[in-house]
């Protein structure tokens, strides 16, 4: 097996994890099998109790672990199946050391940074091999160059690179290299410097992925090589893209990236068919339709806090060759403001996860505007019991009906905590997480949307639909959709005589590829595209 492994340097949010992903998007499309990795040098054993505006969104996988937004990079942009053991964070690794010391496994010996610690990151890179006996693995280490916290994570893969061995190993770091307006000119120093700080450590990169905002040119790229200590061919201009994040593996392919990737690592592999990501690029540029869609959040003021939701908008896009602006709207702006005057003019709406009460009466609101104007809507986790919580208190005429979670003494709670939650009382990773089984009902949108009675999608929460009221909500023409197997939880919900009010209590966001858009996201903005029509 081949390993890649991918620092950076000067300052965070680089986008190493979007450079991690395209390299494994090219090598794929050479015909060789990816895996790929996230190291993040955070001592909380995931993010799952992180806030979002902290950390971004926490992206749940098949098995239920709550990792690294990074991770929903690596799964949109390639076919490789990712598991807790692909995520690895400081919290969970001293959180094995302390239990291995506690269990007698070091009987006799000093617990060290070296090699206590760092064995065990080594042993993750090798579980990981084992498992996905993928051809290339690309590990990623999160954090910047120099900070204390990444230091074990940074001696582990050059102890690790020494063990397996030349040509089987390389670094590659992502450096910027910033525009001085004032001057006119990119500078090269903070790459340099990034650099210098890596080779104290030991590791010394084979390539550079600069990121930059102007052309390299070739005196710079020159000068990065000589002073640096990288071949030329080595220096990658990696330029913030115009259209989309999509574009970056064809503009690594165009600095030929790959090619240097697998001359150094000694694999034969034909050259990278990129036809699918020039089509999909094509439908971002010009496309034949143009919807706006409304993302009714919380946590709007960060991108990061809901980016599967909005590449899964775009995926949506991509399926029906439209593209897609997306609005995105302060639930609480709408509680100040009103819904029509915020939601006006929009061709569809969207209501994502999330928790905690700040915002829910704009949510509400939102949903209400979209259900009586015939907006499109669509409801994820958090938005499908809005979407209840709005049918009841404006169709069933419960005016009290609310979530248990906003208000525990609530005279209706039609959204309730499930009962294996009860007696619950740690936080972290105890939610209902992963895939789960849904039916879905014959005849039903949903049902059409997928074409399948069976889907399995990813669950991250606590609060239910409660079935104390399910039957006066289907009188009332709102209908279930999908549920669990044995019948007892609400999944899915819709209302049949609406354009599209379809609200689901899993995830659907992290399932969605620019290469295989999710059902329900196509399904949306397909009749958002039908509605944009209509006066």
């Amino acid at each position: 097996m081949k390993y890649v492994f991918v620092t950076g340097g000067v300052v965070s949010s680089l986008g190493k994890g979007l450079t991690a992903a395209s390299l494994g998007a090219l090598l794929e499309n050479r015909g060789l099998k990816v895996a790929l990795q996230k190291f993040d040098p955070y001592l909380n054993v995931d993010p799952g109790t992180m806030n979002p505006y902290q950390h971004g969104e926490v992206y749940v996988l098949e098995d239920g672990a709550e990792t690294d937004l990074d991770l929903g990079h690596y799964e949109r942009f390639t076919h490789t199946q990712l598991t807790r053991f692909n995520n690895l964070t400081s919290g969970q690794v001293y959180q094995t050391v302390l239990e291995k010391e506690r269990r007698g496994a070091y009987l006799g010996k000093t617990v060290q940074v070296i090699p206590h610690v760092t064995d065990e990151i080594q042993n993750r890179i090798y579980q990981v091999a084992e498992k996905s006996k993928a051809d290339v693995l690309i590990t990623e280490i999160g954090g910047t160059t120099g900070d204390i916290e990444g230091l074990p994570f940074l001696e582990a893969i050059r102890e690790f690179a020494l063990d397996v061995g030349y040509n089987n190993a390389l670094f590659l770091h992502v450096t910027l290299v910033p525009f001085i307006k004032a001057a006119g000119e990119l500078k090269t120093k903070p790459t340099q410097q990034s650099v210098a700080k890596l080779r104290e450590i030991g590791i010394a990169p084979h390539i550079l992925v600069c990121r930059c905002e102007q052309p390299l040119g070739k005196e710079l790229r020159q000068k990065i090589s000589m002073f640096c200590n990288v071949p030329y061919e080595g220096v990658i201009e990696e330029r913030d893209v115009e259209h989309s994040i999509y574009e970056v593996p064809l503009m690594l392919q165009r600095e030929r990236l790959d090619d240097l990737v697998c001359r150094l690592l000694r694999l034969d592999a034909p050259p990278a068919n990129m036809s699918i990501w020039q089509d999909i690029l094509r439908k971002l540029i010009a496309p034949q339709h143009r919807v706006r869609i409304g993302v009714v959040g919380k946590y709007i003021g960060l991108n990061d806090a809901y980016k599967s939701v909005y590449e899964a908008i775009i995926h949506g896009g991509i399926a029906n060759d439209s593209g897609v602006d997306i609005e995105k709207i302060d639930a609480e702006e709408i509680e100040r403001g009103g819904a029509a005057k915020r939601l006006k003019g929009l061709n569809g709406i969207l209501v994502p996860g999330g928790f905690g009460e700040r915002g829910i009466q704009g949510k509400v609101l939102a949903a209400q505007y979209a259900r009586e104007n015939n907006v499109p809507y669509l409801g994820l986790c958090l938005g499908m019991q809005i979407a209840v919580i709005e049918f009841a208190r404006n169709v069933l005429k419960l005016p009290h009906a609310h979530s248990t979670e906003f208000d525990p003494d609530t005279q209706d709670p039609v959204i309730a905590l499930l009962d294996e939650q009860k007696n619950v009382t740690r936080m972290g990773g105890t939610m209902r997480l992963g895939a789960q089984a849904c039916q879905l009902a014959l005849g039903s949108r949903a049902a059409q949307l997928y074409g399948a009675f069976v889907v399995h999608e990813r669950h991250r929460h606590r609060y239910e639909f409660n079935n104390f009221y399910r039957d006066r909500f289907m009188k009332s023409g709102f209908t279930v959709s999908g549920s669990s197997p044995d019948g007892t939880l609400v999944e899915l919900i819709e209302l049949p005589e609406h354009p599209f009010f379809l609200a689901c209590q899993f995830h659907p966001e992290f399932q969605s590829k620019p290469t295989a858009p999710h059902p329900l996201f196509k399904g949306f903005i397909t009749a958002c595209i039908a509605q944009s029509g209509k006066p």
